[in-house]
């Protein structure tokens, strides 16, 4: 008889896939006969490596080599000899709609996830909007493999052991001996849209009351990019305490490693909060135009922990990507530096 074999497909940005790591953890652990692989971008194999003997990883990149319909039927002839028994689309768009098309002429089980388009519309309007919790990310996954005919229960709590990742594996560099420090806190800014960004000047004053509060701490400041590369360094020469990540680091696995010794995340609703709980680091998240009723909250953080203010615009989009309909984004200008303190105050 031939072994199950799922296939779980998932592309898209990084703190996407993230959440994949809770639910293919759970499969893999409560099916440990059946194997797994994930297909998705060159990133997110740190995520799979060493997630569970029966889990593979398969990467693809979409934009050359497997790019367009020729791509695509050349990707889907690469996977078919892999003799795969299920399919689960985590993603469906185009790209995974045209593979499952593909899958679903075979003899194969094929299953997508419901995206729940309607309640979040109703959750984004402008008029007569309805503020209802939507399923969260983790049970849409779970739900396609339960069509699939693998039912879970989500039990997950970090990609590393007891304790946090392996330190020696991180560079030779004197900015990460700080790490002995009695206090570590992560702070990761940024965020792909506008409409998810606390202004930089106020999360200045956040860091400028903790570095007061707390004169013994270490700031890791997270996060990649121009923006960064440009702010981070005046903050870390105003403000000793803080750290710039990226430079010292190599590897999405050793950013993990280091965010699992950190006392607490201060992220936006991004990538970071994401990775951050993939190793049970707690999170203080800050929302603006999005919220977490559209279900992207990160694995098993609090709601108690998510800031936001009550505006009757929020949330105005699921993503993050639209102008703000007021032209101020109140959302995030209203939230004042000590209650993002306060929360964290908290959680120290």
């Amino acid at each position: 008889m031939k072994k199950d074999h799922i296939l779980i497909i998932r592309f898209s940005a990084l703190g996407d896939v993230a959440m994949t790591v809770p639910v293919v953890y759970s499969l893999a652990r409560q099916y440990p006969d059946v194997r797994v692989t994930v297909l998705s971008r060159s990133f997110a194999r740190p995520f799979f490596e060493d997630l569970a003997p029966n889990v593979g990883f398969m990467e693809a990149d979409l934009k050359r080599e497997y790019h367009g319909i020729k791509g695509l039927n050349a990707l889907y002839r690469r996977l078919a000899a892999k003799q795969f028994t299920h399919i689960a689309d985590l993603h469906n768009v185009l790209r995974s709609e045209f593979l499952r098309m593909r899958f679903n002429i075979g003899s194969y089980k094929v299953a997508h996830i419901d995206k729940h388009r309607k309640g979040r519309h109703r959750l984004t309007a402008s008029n007569n909007k309805q503020l209802i919790q939507q399923p969260t990310a983790f049970q849409n996954y779970a739900d396609v493999l339960e069509r699939l005919g693998f039912p879970i229960e989500l039990d997950f709590h970090s990609i590393f052991p007891e304790g946090g990742g392996d330190l020696s594996l991180l560079p030779d560099n004197p900015q990460l001996s700080t790490l002995s420090a009695p206090l570590n806190i992560g702070i990761a800014p940024f965020a792909k849209h506008e409409g998810k960004i606390y202004p930089l000047q106020l999360m200045e004053q956040v860091i400028a009351q903790l570095t007061k509060k707390h004169p013994e701490a270490r700031l890791f400041l997270f996060g990649k990019g121009e923006r960064e590369d440009e702010v981070f360094p005046q903050w870390c020469a105003k403000y000793p305490q803080c750290v710039h990540v990226a430079p010292c680091l190599k590897s999405i696995r050793q950013e993990l490693i280091l965010m699992s010794h950190l006392k607490v995340m201060l992220s936006m609703d991004s990538a970071n909060m994401h990775l951050a709980s993939l190793v049970a680091t707690p999170v203080v998240s800050i929302w603006g135009a999005t919220h977490p009723f559209a279900g992207f909250m990160g694995w098993n953080q609090g709601s108690e922990n998510a800031i936001q203010i009550p505006l009757d615009c929020r949330p105005c989009s699921i993503y993050g990507q639209k102008a703000c309909r007021r032209g101020d984004y109140a959302c995030m200008h209203r939230i004042a530096p000590e209650v993002i303190v306060e929360h964290i105050e908290q959680i120290l």
